[in-house]
């Protein structure tokens, strides 16, 4: 049984939980380690390469060879990094690390585990060196390799969504998309029901859609994994079992969404968990005064811009001003109800959300000439209501769309405009025999 012996880090035992090694079966590999022995001749040569921290052998910077690295620094040098799969970049991070141990010794920096310390254990006793993010140093560095492998996330997904040279086929249709890559995943989300969550979210788009296909083309659902004989079969069974979605358990995915490289060393699930959890605690000896306490308002959005406001009074009156467009007198001389009310909004957000005009469905290329061409053309008008009082609007656009939540007013809660509320009415049993009656007395 390993125990720490209390040497390195001010004698504090470590709390961390190792991750198990896979030892190669076989030394022999093309990408073995080697020795580096011009060390100035071989800089270049080795920059894409994972050098040990205490020695001159370098490995590649793959699954298998890190493996290697990793189990030559436990046989070799009896060294163990704590949470390999938590550092963003594993080659800077042992770059720095070599520098850091050139000239000073590893229990400096490390914990120091004493292994067979009981009476009876047989073998002779080791030491070994934990290094981890105990250590202030070693958690600003991973830290600080976290960030930088945000940015470099934020600026590929940047370069993503401003690439108008993106060209594919839909994976479920005949359907080919060129330009913007939001067209395709919203397609498949509208007309297929196969949603993946919002472009904006989302990273490495082609590589994603290509594992996808893949998938596909090997007749395997997306989201149970199974494998059918026939495109039909798999077809046929993804539709009747809802499975129209990717497998959430299946960590392959995490790569492709922004959400999973926002905190170090934790994915969506974990974040999601912690939002889900995020309750105020209650003090059973004290009741908490709640007279004062007003909620902050959640913040509405244009349906034509970023506007956005608390008051969805001031949102109308911006759309009216800067769009020319009367949502009240819109509901009002057409009569809407609850549910038409309904519709139009996530009609209007859809269209502009496409770039379409809301009024003779023209497609521009940005949002900007779109609204230029509807203040130009007085196109803030509704077009006829068999365009939008369609089935299909009343799923939202947006998640969490506030203007939806605000869209019935009190004249509809006092039961005017033909969707107030219902309010049963107590009528008295009939006197006469009835089958009613006979119910009734049962």
């Amino acid at each position: 049984m390993a125990q720490s012996s209390g040497e390195g880090l001010s004698g504090d035992k470590p709390n961390c939980i190792l991750e198990p090694l896979t030892l190669p079966e076989h030394q022999e590999t093309p990408s073995s380690p080697h020795n580096t022995t011009d060390h100035a001749a071989a800089a270049g040569a080795d920059s894409d390469r994972l050098c040990c921290l205490l020695c001159d052998q370098t490995f590649q910077d793959s699954d298998v060879d890190r493996d290697m690295f990793l189990a030559h620094l436990l046989v070799e040098h009896k060294l163990v990094i704590a949470d390999v799969k938590l550092i963003a970049d594993l080659k800077r991070y042992a770059q720095h690390w070599k520098e850091r141990l050139h000239d000073k010794p590893l229990t400096e920096f490390c914990s120091v585990i004493r292994t067979n310390t009981h009476p009876t254990d047989k073998a002779p006793s080791e030491n070994f060196y934990l290094l981890c993010d105990v250590l202030p140093e070693d958690k600003e560095l991973r830290e600080e390799l976290q960030r930088g492998r945000l940015e470099q996330i934020l600026t590929q997904q940047h370069k993503e969504r401003t690439d108008t040279n993106f060209s594919r086929a839909c994976l479920f249709c005949k359907m080919h998309f060129q330009g913007n890559r939001c067209e395709i995943f919203n397609h498949m989300t509208f007309d297929h029901g196969f949603n993946v969550g919002q472009p904006d979210n989302l990273v490495y788009a082609n590589e994603f859609l290509d594992i996808l296909q893949e998938k596909l083309d090997g007749l395997q659902c997306l989201f149970c994994e199974k494998t059918f004989k026939d495109r039909p079969t798999l077809k046929d069974h993804m539709r009747k079992k809802l499975h129209k979605k990717i497998n959430p358990k299946n960590t392959a995915y995490d790569k492709f969404y922004v959400i999973n490289y926002l905190e170090l060393g934790k994915n969506w699930e974990s974040i999601q968990a912690e939002d889900d959890t995020d309750v105020v605690s209650v003090d059973t000896d004290k009741e908490e005064e709640w007279g004062d306490w007003e909620e902050e308002g959640a913040q509405a959005v244009c349906l034509f811009c970023d506007f956005s406001a608390e008051s969805i009074d001031k949102l109308t009156e911006h759309m009216m001003d800067v769009h020319s467009f009367d949502f009240h007198n819109v509901k009002e001389s057409l009569e809407l109800t609850f549910y038409q009310r309904i519709k139009l909004v996530n009609y209007i957000r859809r269209q502009v959300h496409q770039c379409i005009c809301v009024l003779c469905q023209e497609r521009f290329p940005s949002r900007a000439a779109m609204l230029d061409h509807m203040t130009s053309q007085g196109h803030t008008d509704i077009p006829d209501k068999s365009v939008w009082d369609q089935p299909q609007y009343f799923f939202p656009t947006y998640e969490n769309d506030t203007l939806l939540c605000n869209l019935e007013d009190k004249e509809s809660d006092n039961g005017f405009h033909g969707d107030g509320i219902v309010v049963a009415e107590e009528l008295p049993v009939p006197q006469e025999e009835s089958v009613l009656r006979d119910i009734l007395r049962s």
